[in-house]
């Protein structure tokens, strides 16, 4: 892939017609973009539509967790959108992953990955203890992506940090989307598991999802540029 496809912008807006001049500015500049909840609360499918509409691919990142037939029938209600990423909680288990791998495949064919989410890049090794699971992070994300794997889906979100470990263990075809990607001039925010975009791609990630670096700036097509020069020669 070009440096470009594989940078998908987290467009955390309510604003549906900021999200539209931007998804619009963005087109045929970045891999496509990222819509997520505080997107999908304020606009819904419909609002989804309208973004597909200008001809961007989206990463729908909905996180589906709950009961298998739950999850199957938000799936085939977001798939009509025709999202090229969508995602659900790994750790919703093996019959959850599984119904969500065989309704995909259903009802949208190949044109649509299925991505796991591992362990959320604002969570720390203190986090996990807290809520009762043993282990480090990197344990836990590569348990939910052997499971990941195993049930169908096509790859999983995880930390620049666990890309190796997960390259070594699940080899080039299975994806690696990457949050919490920081470029060196970026204000770190809440994200604590963080990477520079040029550090991510080196280690392996397929996509890389930014957000308030781009979304956030005075000029936002000045950022996206200033960061495909740091990819462009890994």
């Amino acid at each position: 892939m070009k440096a470009k496809e594989r940078i998908f912008v987290a467009l955390d807006l309510a604003d549906i017609n900021q999200a539209l001049e931007l998804s619009s500015k963005l087109l045929n500049l970045v891999g496509g973009v990222k819509l997520g909840k505080q997107f999908f609360t304020a606009n819904g499918l419909k609002g989804v539509q309208r973004i597909a509409e200008t001809g961007i691919p989206i990463f729908l990142d909905l996180k589906f967790h709950d009961i298998p037939n739950t999850v199957a029938s938000a799936l085939k209600a977001a798939l009509t959108t025709n999202p090229y990423l969508i995602n659900v909680h790994a750790s919703g288990g093996r019959n959850m992953l599984e119904t969500a791998s065989r309704t995909v495949k259903e009802h949208q064919g190949p044109h649509c990955f299925l991505i796991g989410v591992t362990m959320l890049t604002s969570l720390e090794d203190a986090d996990l203890t807290e809520i009762g699971i043993k282990g480090k992070i990197e344990d836990q994300v590569v348990r939910l992506s052997k499971l990941a794997l195993s049930t169908g889906l096509d790859g999983v979100v995880c930390s620049a940090k666990e890309i190796k470990v997960l390259r070594k263990n699940f080899g080039e075809n299975f994806k690696l989307i990457v949050p919490g990607i920081r470029p060196k001039w970026a204000i770190k925010n809440d994200q604590k598991r963080i990477v520079t975009p040029a550090q991510a791609i080196r280690y392996g990630a397929d996509y890389i999802i930014i957000g308030r670096p781009i979304t956030s700036a005075k000029n936002p097509l000045e950022a996206v540029f200033r960061i495909l020069e740091e990819i462009d020669g890994v």
